[in-house]
């Protein structure tokens, strides 16, 4: 069997079906998976799926392979990636598999998975695990499968971790993109005290409306208009298997993660002992300006999902997000990301004041800035292309934070750099004061790139 290594990335398994990513790679990867798990001490693990065209299939192929190794299964059948999180969490069996390809096309699909606490694999655990499943040295056993229904235990959780006043009656919408949240979403917004008016939430894995990305302004269109048609107090939109939230106020704004942290800092800060927040490389300045202010300590991480909410723990931060919707609540959450629950702290945080979201927003350090740009590369020159930049930031003595890429810093603004993780890309972002100080660094870095892109 040939297998594209390339499916096999920073944070995941994520490839076109069936051509990257088929039934028979899932009898392979759960024959390995299971194989591993076992020298690694473990003989049980989790499994859900999320509502793509091919989990189902993908899904009983995985626990085929995984259960003809001898480790048992729990399985949850159809749930979102943090309802996973949760069941994991919850079960005392840190091992796991989720089949979800997150916000991909509608065409792709993929497998999030922890082999143990350590939490999701990332790195050079997932290319030391692919040189096993290489191998095809597989253990022969019979595991036992059984099923597990976590949904009302997650709705009861995630209620018990809300404290929504009853005075103010906020008017929500949900945009679920017609991804795995649709159910769910009306369910356990249905179990607030708020009204709550649904957008795309029948579950279609066609996405027909628009593609389940909140991270990108375009997606949520609709959203916006339905805000300020309906006079709702905000929008909320989730991404395609549930872990990552986006956010519109009541003038039909949308309004960026780090802003929304912004929002968090501002709640959280000024009444907690433990005052360190994380963000990741591609987050505004106007983040960490308010965080110090507020008489917090920002931490810059890499991006990624399986860092970011690593390094959340591992610093011991109250709270911690990356600039595509991941957010880590640890105030009185367990710290995975849960796009449904973060919308609901929104809400939370909204009935406690008579301000509206753009109020909350007042008087932040104000900072222009380009969306996130995509150079088209290939996986080989994409990392020189940044070494390259580096060097170039060495010889002009620029200061540059290389945790992820490279995050030039001058006094009125940053430029970044990386190579991005799940595709053949480079990802640029420019930050600046004004709109020419962004300008001016756009005009000094963008020749560079395309020249060592070459």
């Amino acid at each position: 069997m040939e297998i594209n290594r390339e499916i096999f990335r920073e944070y995941d398994v994520r490839g076109v079906y069936p051509t990257d990513l088929n039934e028979e790679l899932a009898l392979t990867f759960g024959k390995a998976y299971g194989t591993y798990i076992k020298k690694l001490g473990k003989t049980k693990c989790v499994i859900g799926h999320d509502n793509r065209l091919s989990s189902d299939s993908l899904y009983e192929n995985l626990s085929k392979g995984i259960l003809s190794t001898g480790v048992d299964i729990v399985s949850l059948g159809l749930c979102t990636t943090p309802m996973y999180y949760y069941a994991c969490i919850k079960l005392g069996i840190p091992s796991g598999v989720m089949v979800t390809a997150s916000h991909n096309p509608k065409d792709d699909n993929g497998f999030k998975f922890a082999f143990d606490e350590r939490g999701n694999a990332k790195g050079e655990m997932i290319q030391e695990f692919l040189d096993f499943l290489l191998k095809g040295e597989f253990d022969l056993g019979q595991g036992e499968l059984s099923t597990y229904d976590i949904e009302e235990e997650y709705y009861d959780y995630l209620l018990s971790c809300l404290d929504i006043k009853e005075g103010r009656k906020l008017k929500v919408i949900i945009d679920a993109g017609n991804g795995t949240t649709s159910d769910f979403a009306k369910k356990l917004f249905g179990k607030m005290p708020i009204e709550v008016i649904p957008l795309f939430c029948d579950s279609d894995a066609t996405f027909p409306n628009h593609h389940p990305d909140p991270a990108v302004e375009e997606n949520l269109e609709v959203l916006k208009q339905k805000v300020v048609e309906l006079h709702a107090d905000v929008g909320l939109a989730f991404d395609g298997d549930g872990d990552r939230i986006g956010i519109i106020d009541e003038k039909g704004n949308y309004i960026a993660a780090d802003k929304y942290m912004i929002i968090v800092a501002r709640h959280l800060l000024p009444n907690s002992l433990n005052k360190k927040v994380l963000y990741d490389v591609k987050c505004s300045k106007a983040l960490t300006d308010e965080i110090e202010k507020l008489g917090g300590v920002a931490i810059i991480s890499r991006t990624g999902n399986s860092y970011t909410k690593a390094n959340t723990r591992d610093y011991d931060c109250i709270f911690g997000g990356e600039l595509s919707g991941h957010l880590y609540f640890r105030d009185k959450f367990l710290g995975f990301d849960s796009g449904m629950y973060n919308g609901a702290r929104m809400i939370e945080i909204l009935s406690k004041t008579n301000k509206t979201v753009s109020e909350l927003l007042e008087n932040i350090p104000v900072y222009v800035s380009t969306p996130e740009i995509k150079v088209t590369s290939t996986d080989i020159k994409k990392k020189e292309v940044v070494e390259k930049v580096k060097e170039y930031c060495k010889e002009k003595n620029y200061k540059v934070i290389d945790v992820d890429g490279a995050r030039v810093e001058f006094d009125d603004g940053w430029a970044l750099i990386r190579y991005s993780n799940t595709g053949p890309n480079i990802t640029v972002r420019f930050e600046g004061k004004t709109e020419s100080i962004m300008n001016e660094l756009k005009n000094e870095f963008m020749p560079l790139i395309e020249e060592y892109n070459k």
